[in-house]
């Protein structure tokens, strides 16, 4: 190997250790939001997890139907749960929009998502098995029709629903999604942003007129 290959292997290497290293943390704010330093992501989930930045993307194909993902078994928080497509934290100085793209990759595969932020002021505090959920969690919507690929280390199944058929299930006693995807489809389908945004984006059909 030429010494330039090993200098960008080396480069490329030290760039992918730091990446994941800083996915590891999560960035803690007060509550206006603002941010008043960092943690590790996993040992800052248990009982009396801090307030801080976090994302819900709902993606929806052109034929209306939304994807919902069932979380890994290892994760957590809420594993095996089933909830909205993609869900993650804020590394360090990143936007949200950055990183929901970032997580829309590696959990399913997906690039060049438009995406559009409809509840910028999300938040919400959740418990299960002893371990808090507390964050700042604007929710954004995208529509695609590409090819999913889970990745099986965060994703242990995804099913495409249509989204009527998804609201009617919320009333049912056995209903068992996210508490907070739970909180952000109210939110959502009470939402002017989310009205007007769908039915610019997703093919006129049933699941539009009964909104």
């Amino acid at each position: 190997m030429s010494l330039m290959r090993k200098i960008t292997a080396g480069l490329v290497s030290a760039w992918q250790r730091f990446r994941y290293s800083a996915d590891d943390l999560i960035v803690l704010v007060d509550d206006d939001g603002r941010p008043i330093g960092t943690a590790p992501k996993r040992s800052s989930h248990n009982a009396k997890t801090k307030l801080h930045l976090a994302f819900s993307v709902f993606l929806f194909n052109h034929r209306g139907e939304l994807l919902l993902q069932q979380r890994a078994l290892k994760k957590k928080t809420w594993p095996g749960v089933w909830s909205n497509s993609c869900c993650g934290h804020l590394m360090p100085n990143e936007s949200t929009g950055d990183a929901a793209r970032r997580r829309l990759k590696y959990e399913l595969g997906l690039s060049d998502v438009d995406l559009t932020i409809a509840l910028p002021d999300f938040r919400y505090r959740a418990e299960k098995d002893g371990v808090v959920e507390n964050e700042i969690c604007p929710v954004l919507i995208g529509v695609t029709d590409a090819h999913v690929i889970p990745n099986p280390s965060e994703v242990l199944s995804i099913q495409w629903i249509d989204w009527n058929e998804f609201l009617n299930t919320l009333n049912e006693p056995e209903s068992a999604i996210s508490p907070w995807a739970e909180e952000e489809v109210q939110l959502l389908r009470r939402s002017d942003v989310f009205r007007n945004w769908f039915a610019k984006n997703v093919e006129p059909s049933s699941t539009s007129r009964s909104l």
